[in-house]
């Protein structure tokens, strides 16, 4: 069995420091963004536990944790639209990675068909908020 990750000892070595120690939270997953390498376009957002995160270091290929599943699952095995990592990049307290990716398929990212998750806007209007469609 792998290691755990390193934890940092203090909030200097966490925020400061050359330790990749990634903080998972209660559940053990960590959030993830990912984005387009090519051009920063915001593809999803997903979670990983420990075992994801290890399968994507070692692999370069990105592994997911289901939260509503409860498993693992490697991105593209049932859509085709595999994630090659390019980069791996974490926030100030190592409680987010933001992941740079290259899209393998039609380079689509969203179990609808669609490039991205985030394909709907919210708009105000006199009925309220509502959703706007920004691409099919």
């Amino acid at each position: 069995m792998a290691q755990p990750f390193p934890v940092a000892e203090s909030k200097s070595e966490l925020e400061e420091g050359a330790v990749f120690a990634p903080r998972f939270d209660s559940q053990g997953l960590i959030g993830c963004v990912v984005i387009d390498v090519r051009d920063g376009a915001v593809l999803m957002f997903a979670y990983m536990n420990e075992a994801a995160l290890r399968l994507t270091l070692e692999t370069g290929v990105a592994h997911y944790w289901s939260r509503s599943r409860q498993n693992l699952w490697r991105k593209g095995d049932t859509s085709g639209q595999q994630q090659k990592v390019k980069e791996i990049r974490t926030d100030c307290d190592q409680d987010v990675l933001l992941l740079k990716v290259e899209v393998s398929g039609d380079g689509g990212a969203c179990h609808t068909g669609r490039r991205s998750c985030f394909y709907r806007r919210l708009a105000s209007g006199r009925n309220g908020v509502t959703l706007v469609f920004d691409e099919g």
